[in-house]
């Protein structure tokens, strides 16, 4: 077994400064324009289910009658596409984005859902 051309690459690694960081201590600022985390601002939110209905990757669920928003962050692409088609521009992505995490936990937040418009009764 021959150590010849392996010898300078052993040397240059152990000498030069590493290539890696010593992730979650030093963590590395986002680029710019980067999309992170997925918040619904819920007090605007209007549960009419165009996000959920859009969404690609089918990690946003709506349900009108009780006036819950979900997210499972796990399946989320980050592709804007909620945010693009929502009427009024009540999601938005965050700067930051989730800690690294076990296990898998939904985002769910409960609002309250527009009152239903009754008809007048014809005179």
């Amino acid at each position: 077994m021959r150590l010849g051309p392996m010898v300078p690459t052993v040397v240059k690694n152990l000498i030069n400064k590493k290539s890696t960081r010593p992730y979650p201590f030093v963590v590395r600022e986002p680029f710019p324009d980067q999309r992170g985390e997925l918040y619904c601002d819920i007090e605007q939110c209007i549960f009419c289910g165009t996000c959920a209905r859009k969404c690609p990757s089918q990690c946003i669920s709506v349900d009108k009658e009780q006036g819950i928003w979900k997210c499972d962050p796990f399946a989320c692409v980050y592709c804007g596409t909620c945010e693009e088609v929502c009427p009024t521009h009540c999601l938005h992505h965050k700067g930051t984005w989730r800690p690294v995490a076990g296990e898998r936990q939904m985002i769910e937040m409960k609002g309250t859902p527009p009152k239903k418009k009754k008809k007048e009764a014809a005179e």
